[in-house]
């Protein structure tokens, strides 16, 4: 098997909904536009062509890596039951050097995000607080190096 993705089932419903879009709404919007661009005439000298011919290599690209993942993926289970983090779970932490609180939920790589607070399990801090508890303290090295320590506030 190739690389085993890691996706909760919110991150897998959504790719599933993205292949859906480009095989169907973009695919067909795609061969509209190279049609049109075919209908102009010289093809050696046609940027809306070469445009469209650009597009469909990024959305067949896009397709096949979808489709790639969906079959390869290992959909994470919630257990909302469980006090423990793992994928799938909201936590919120205080890094205490700053005694900034944070939340965000746990997600594989590919769903991670920043700027919609969710953090990959491949970080350091995923790493860090996966199998922890809420109240317990733990340190670990960001990705420049530096010792952070965070106290897990609350896991949901």
């Amino acid at each position: 098997m190739e690389n085993t993705y890691k996706l909760t089932e919110a991150g897998f419903e959504q790719l599933k909904a993205e292949l859906e879009e480009l095989k169907g709404e973009k695919r067909n919007a795609n061969l509209e536009a190279l049609k049109e661009a075919r209908a102009q005439g010289d093809l050696s000298e046609n940027a809306d062509y070469d445009a469209a011919r650009d597009e469909q290599a990024r959305i067949e690209a896009r397709i096949k890596e979808i489709e790639n993942i969906l079959k390869n993926s290992e959909i994470i289970k919630e257990n909302n039951r469980s006090r423990v983090i793992g994928m799938g779970k909201t936590v919120e932490v205080k890094f205490l050097d700053t005694n900034r609180v944070m939340e965000f939920t746990i997600v594989g790589r590919l769903e991670a995000n920043p700027m919609q607070k969710k953090v990959s399990n491949e970080s350091p801090l995923g790493k860090a607080i996966i199998g922890a508890k809420k109240g317990k303290v733990l340190t670990f090295k960001s990705e420049t190096g530096q010792e952070v320590t965070v106290e897990i506030l609350e896991v949901k």
